[in-house]
């Protein structure tokens, strides 16, 4: 979201002047400053808790995918949506959650643009991502014989899907400043303000940003997915599978099981992105068009809590891969055997040190005692032989 009230703490809307003082036609009596409320707090702990938990699944996810030697076009897909969750995981919550203690902006002008860019990057690339999966989806099953041109396909829809999310990220670097007001006291924002001349200037780039992040990515996704489940319907109504062909390996749709697998992760991490990011966006659209209507209806509490939502969408792709993903599985598995591997490992070497240490030290002890009964034999032979 491109507002200021939706990026970082909830500000109460300010003109500014060329100066660094308010239009003085503004009611100074009526200006709040923001605050680090109670529904702040809760987000910034949540926040935080997201991060952390975000930052193991993913980081889990991107090593059980790069675990084999050999990467399948699927899982490279999968590493780049991971590699996208985590740009969200490391720049947008954590900055996020800071930004929410301070209140207002104190990184300075060059890093709050710097930051709006690779915050709508990074969101622009989960949803730019999560695209290509639904077109290589729709490739896989309505052109199954194409499989071998899969490969240079995805890597040319990825390169293509990474170079817009940077490219519709650049006009935030010139919108995005910092605004710094006097009264009632000196504050500074990471805000648009004074950016557009007339107010449907913002609107346009907030609606072009909205089309552009949310809904002709969903308008893509339905369309794949509805000619995905076309196609399946009509193999469905055709007859079953020969005896020549392999049962086991085939679903009852005559649809490999590991293709309808793969299937059904996509769709689940479609609709993940649907459901949690659609009521944070349809939030921006009410203040983007009636923002007079928003402001006294809607609580700053539901905003915190729309947009968390939003991000809890970054800890469940991974969890849906593991979920799918039957070597992710066996990778966790060769992890734990790996880690009791080591451990008994490094028990035998501690245990053959300290072996070693007692060998060594009981040869010394038996030469001693031998010693010693060799000189009490020595003894007992020489009084033997006086007695004699």
């Amino acid at each position: 979201m491109n507002s200021s009230s939706c990026c970082g703490p909830q500000l109460i809307l300010f003109q500014q002047s060329s100066g660094s003082e308010v239009n003085s036609s503004y009611n100074r009596t009526a200006l709040q400053l923001p605050s680090f409320t109670t529904a702040a707090k809760v987000r910034v702990i949540i926040t935080f808790i997201l991060c952390g938990l975000s930052a193991f699944c993913n980081l889990a996810a991107l090593w059980a995918a790069n675990g084999h030697k050999r990467k399948s076009h699927v899982r490279v897909l999968i590493i780049n949506l991971t590699a996208a969750d985590l740009l969200v995981t490391f720049i947008v919550m954590p900055v996020d959650a800071v930004w929410n203690i301070t209140v207002q902006w104190l990184a300075g002008d060059l890093a709050c643009r710097l930051f709006m860019f690779l915050k709508l990057q990074a969101m622009y690339s989960c949803a730019f991502v999560t695209v290509v999966i639904s077109l290589d989806r729709q490739s896989a099953i309505l052109n199954p014989l194409a499989i071998n041109m899969a490969r240079e396909r995805n890597r040319t829809m990825l390169l293509v899907a990474w170079t817009m999310s940077i490219f519709f990220s650049i006009p935030q670097i010139f919108i995005f400043h910092n605004v710094t007001i006097t009264y009632p006291a000196n504050f500074t924002q990471c805000t648009t303000k004074g950016s557009f001349v007339y107010h449907w200037q913002e609107t346009a780039y907030n609606m072009f940003t909205f089309s552009c992040l949310f809904l002709l990515p969903l308008v893509i996704m339905i369309i794949c997915y509805t000619r995905i489940f076309i196609q399946i319907s009509k193999q469905m109504k055709k007859k079953d599978v020969s005896s020549d062909e392999p049962h086991l390996r085939c679903s009852k749709n005559n649809i490999p099981k590991a293709r309808m697998r793969t299937l059904k992760m996509s769709i689940v991490i479609v609709i993940c992105f649907i459901v949690c990011w659609t009521p944070y966006y349809l939030l921006g659209l009410w203040y983007w068009f009636f923002p007079d209507d928003l402001e006294g209806k809607v609580s700053h509490s539901l905003t915190h809590i729309l947009f968390i939502f939003g991000l809890f969408n970054a800890c469940l792709d991974p969890v849906i891969y593991g979920l799918f993903t039957i070597r992710f599985h066996r990778g966790l598995r060769n992890c734990c055997r790996k880690a009791t591997v080591m451990t008994g490992r490094e028990t035998d070497t501690v245990l053959s040190r300290s072996l070693k240490c007692t060998a060594a030290a009981l040869p010394s002890k038996r030469g001693t005692m031998s010693g010693e009964k060799e000189h009490r034999l020595t003894k007992t032979s020489t009084v033997s032989s006086s007695n004699r």
